[in-house]
């Protein structure tokens, strides 16, 4: 498949990687210290499924060179979404299935607002791993899952359907999940109670996960957000039930000690989050809903002032 990525960070340097490795035609697009990376070095990727270095990848920081592909994993940072929406065009025909991997509940929106309704999936991914520096990435747990389908407003005839069982099997190639839920919006959301309490909670205590884990009043904290979570997700017509937060539970108490959410890392390092797009849809959508959400409402009052720079 010809496979456009935009950002080369830990899951797109992940995921895209494995495709590359698997020889599918996969263009990396980059800015800055990581398309010099990108170019000089190529790519390393430590992991538990098994090291791979790719000495050269294809790369660009211009979309416009790489041409219609038949599939666009955008795996930026919410915040970049509205920026790099306009520059996928040149990627995007009719065939084109364009997949958001990112860990809020609106990056598919916002997509589609530029490429429209039957371009534009919704998806998420499944994977801890962080970029150590520019070009290489290291994956530390979780054989990478993608979830990924149709959102609501897409039509059912759109041609860019037909990419989702070629792209799954192009992701199960190459060693990774592919899973194509019956409820795209369901999926996400329980991405989202995953990894929103877990970045919320782990950057106000600034402690790995299994130091709050350990301590029976962060236990109950992330429960409490965990809850507030369900209630804005029932509230916007999504049915979690009470089975999804015990999941999400499992899934912690599973999870290495060591473990750290992407955003509490860009936090704790002083650098741009996915803040606003996490805690902040948590207040926010509570807010517009009327869902009440006290513990967030305290969490974000604590966190934002150390944000202002994003």
């Amino acid at each position: 498949m010809r496979i456009a990525i935009i950002g080369a960070g830990a899951v797109g340097g992940t995921v895209g990687a494995r495709l590359a490795h698997a020889g599918h035609d996969v263009t990396f697009v980059a800015r800055g210290a990581s398309l010099e990376a990108l170019r000089s070095t190529g790519l390393q990727l430590d992991s538990v499924d098994g090291d791979l270095h790719l000495p050269a990848v294809q790369v660009t920081d211009d979309p416009t060179s790489i041409g219609v592909v038949d599939v666009v994993l955008v795996t930026v940072k919410s915040t970049q979404i509205d920026t790099v929406a306009p520059t996928l065009r040149p990627l995007v025909a009719a065939h084109t299935a364009v997949i958001p991997l990112q860990n809020g509940v609106e990056a598919g929106a916002q997509l589609a607002r530029v490429l429209g309704d039957d371009q534009v999936m919704d998806g998420l991914a499944r994977v801890i791993a962080e970029l150590l520096s520019p070009g290489h990435v290291k994956h530390a747990a979780v054989t990478p899952i993608l979830e990924f389908g149709p959102r609501a407003a897409m039509s059912a005839n759109a041609p860019a359907r037909a990419q989702l069982p070629a792209f799954a099997n192009a992701l199960t190639g190459a060693g990774m999940v592919a899973i194509l839920p019956d409820h795209m919006d369901r999926a996400l959301w329980e991405k989202f109670l995953f990894i929103e309490p877990l970045g919320t909670v782990g950057a106000a205590t600034r402690v790995s996960l299994g130091a709050m884990r350990a301590v029976p009043e962060t236990r109950a904290l992330l429960d409490a957000c965990l809850a507030e979570v369900r209630a804005v997700a029932l509230a916007a017509g999504v049915q979690l039930g009470d089975e999804a937060i015990t999941r999400t539970w499992k899934r912690y108490d599973s999870l290495p000690a060591d473990t750290f959410a992407s955003m509490q890392r860009d936090l704790m390092a002083g650098r741009p989050s996915e803040f606003q797009l996490q805690t902040g849809s948590v207040v926010r959508l509570g807010q517009a809903l009327g869902v009440p959400t006290p513990a967030h409402d305290v969490l974000y009052a604590t966190l934002l002032p150390g944000t202002q720079r994003d």
